[in-house]
Formats: C-alpha cells, structure tokens, sequence
C-alpha cells in the first residue's frame, strides 16, 4: 500500500489538493454523463423495437424506462471514470471522447443485459438476455450519430466546467 491509499498506515493528507479535485471531476464526469445520457437514451427507446415479442404489450413501457434507468447507471460510472482523463491534453481529451462513444452504448446494453439476467432468476424460463441485448444493440446502432455529438459535449463541458487539476509533485525517484 502506498501512501496515497487511505488504509496504508503511512498515509499522509495531499498538500496539493490533487485528490479531492479528482474526485469532485468524476462527480461531474458522472452527472454529466448522466444527463447526456438521458435525453439520448430516451429517443433509443422510443426508436427500438420490443425485444421480446412474447410479453404483453403493456409491458414495453416499463421495460423501455427500465432500460433507460438502467443505462444512466452504467454511462455515470463511465462518465465518472474517464472524466479525470478528459482534463488532460487535446489529445487525451479526444481519445477520451472516442472511449465515451463506443463505452456508453456497451455500458447502456450491459447494464439493460444485467437485468434480463435478472428477470430470468425471477421467471425461470423467460430466457430475456439474448432479446434485451439485440434490442440494446440495434438501438444503438440506430442512435450512434446521437451518441457521437453527446460523447462529444460531455468532453467539452468537463473540460470547461472543471478546473484543471494541479501537476503532481516530483516523485522520490525523478528528484536529484
């Protein structure tokens, strides 16, 4: 453990304030991600088809706001997770941008996946995985343009919205 860990009997608060700013960018990153997410997670919706046939058409509804609920869950941990990084250089910030686009749809259908598996504890033979993770996938190829421009916005609210995290210090082993 080193001394950046809290648990590490050797830890020491940050003097430079890096810590806290990464986590108070993530919080954004996530929020963020959140929010950009909705709108464009809401038109995949109404835009995809019912990926099961079998249920009754008064379920589409609410699976359609399952989904949509379930995948601001998984593109917030992303947001979260790649915010830090999208404060770096230009060309961090793009690379960043392009994991977001590609990230938020697969985070989106895994989590609408997680909860196929799940109704498929609770039903037993409803077998719903295989058609919720059809379903997520079409609607996002549908929706790419869409998620393209958002991972694009989110990268350039992050970066205005947050300050830029302070440089390290020199490490023990770059000093003289």
């Amino acid at each position: 453990m080193g001394p950046s860990n809290p648990w590490s009997p050797n830890w020491q608060p940050d003097p430079t304030g890096r810590r806290l700013l990464t986590i108070r960018v993530a919080r954004r990153g996530a929020y963020l991600a959140a929010g950009i997410y909705l709108p464009i997670a809401v038109v995949a919706a109404f835009l995809a088809v019912t990926p099961v046939t079998t249920l009754p058409s008064s379920l589409t509804t609410p699976i359609a706001m399952m989904a949509v609920v379930s995948g601001i869950a998984g593109v917030a941990l992303l947001g979260a997770g790649l915010a830090p990084a999208a404060l770096g250089s230009k060309v961090d910030a793009f690379v960043v941008g392009i994991a977001l686009a590609i990230g938020a749809p697969v985070a989106a259908t895994a989590s609408f996946v997680i909860w196929g598996w799940v109704i498929d504890s609770w039903f037993g033979d409803a077998d719903l995985a295989a058609p919720f993770l059809r379903a997520g996938v079409s609607a996002a190829t549908h929706i790419a343009p869409l998620v393209a421009i958002g991972a694009a916005a989110w990268v350039i609210l992050v970066r205005r919205v947050s300050p830029p995290l302070p440089t390290p210090p020199p490490s023990a082993s770059t000093r003289p």
